[in-house]
């Protein structure tokens, strides 16, 4: 009698392949090419396909996307800013703006493009002209006026505290998260431009929205335990920067800021069991509270 030779067990994706390692989740042998590096020992790529299919992704602590560590949505903010200035630079060739004279005269002046999309509550030109502000119906000005500047050094100053402050919310928070913060923010700023600004005063900047971010920097700090103290004295330079220099829109910065710890109360507070769902509710409630307070403006205006 004699007995059959043992076999070499071959890979089983490349059956020519001899090997003696097998996946540790389906027992399959695979080769050196077909391993994938686990916790403990090898697996085979159908194993770690099934296993990023049936895992969670990773959450922030208060619900975002892990993806937030790479900064993508400040980056794209910041990318959108730089854009919108060089439109606005070229928006004023040949034209009878400040800017119109060369990039030099941007640093204080305005554009055909900023004019288009800056905070504008009323200015009746009538019977030489339409109307143009808020009022007359140009709502999108309350969303533009937040990604327009006054010339490269309001830009730069805005985007440095952008780049400081964004990556770190956004790493925290999440990117939809950090861009819902940042849109309340700048929106809330301008809707309080809107009320309480000269109706036929133009305001522009992202500094709505960055004092928005101070005030959530400080809110989730406060709410994950962390010392605030380095925050409070930057916060209180720049509310003595809004008020000691002329030309600063003070309702918009104040009301960037109040905006921007609202929507950071609602984030960092909600929940956990109905984190989500909290959380939209309550952009939501702000959104709505903005919307009235628009409106309520328009009618005084009109009436």
């Amino acid at each position: 009698m004699s007995e059959s030779p043992p076999t070499t067990p071959a890979c089983y994706r490349h059956p020519s392949r001899e090997t003696y390692v097998r996946c540790t989740r389906c027992d399959r042998p695979i080769c050196p090419d077909c391993m994938r590096e686990a916790s403990v020992g090898h697996q085979c790529p159908e194993c770690v396909a099934e296993g990023r299919r049936t895992s969670r992704p990773a959450r922030t602590v208060f619900g975002g996307g892990a993806a937030g560590h790479s900064g993508y949505v400040t980056k794209a903010l910041i990318a959108i800013n730089v854009l919108l200035i060089l439109l606005s630079v070229y928006s004023a060739r040949g034209g009878n703006s400040l800017a119109g004279a060369g990039f030099g005269g941007l640093l204080g002046g305005s554009t055909p493009l900023t004019n288009w999309g800056a905070v504008l509550g009323l200015d009746t030109v009538f019977p030489f002209g339409p109307e143009e502000g808020v009022a007359a119906g140009e709502y999108y000005r309350l969303f533009t006026a937040m990604f327009l500047h006054y010339g490269p050094l309001h830009l730069l100053m805005n985007m440095w505290a952008l780049w400081v402050l964004g990556r770190s919310l956004e790493a925290t928070l999440g990117p939809l998260r950090f861009l819902a913060l940042y849109l309340v923010a700048g929106v809330g700023g301008n809707v309080a431009a809107y009320l309480f600004s000269d109706p036929t005063a133009r305001t522009v900047g992202a500094s709505t929205a960055i004092f928005g971010l101070f005030a959530a920097l400080f809110v989730i700090m406060r709410r994950m335990g962390r010392d605030t103290s380095s925050v409070i004295p930057i916060l209180v330079i720049n509310l003595v920067f809004t008020f000691a220099v002329p030309g600063i829109s003070i309702a918009g910065h104040l009301g960037g800021l109040t905006a921007g710890a609202a929507m950071a109360l609602v984030l960092a507070y909600a929940p956990r069991s109905r984190r989500t769902l909290f959380q939209v509710g309550g952009g939501a409630l702000i959104g709505l509270v903005l919307t009235g307070l628009t409106l309520m403006q328009t009618a005084a205006l009109l009436s």
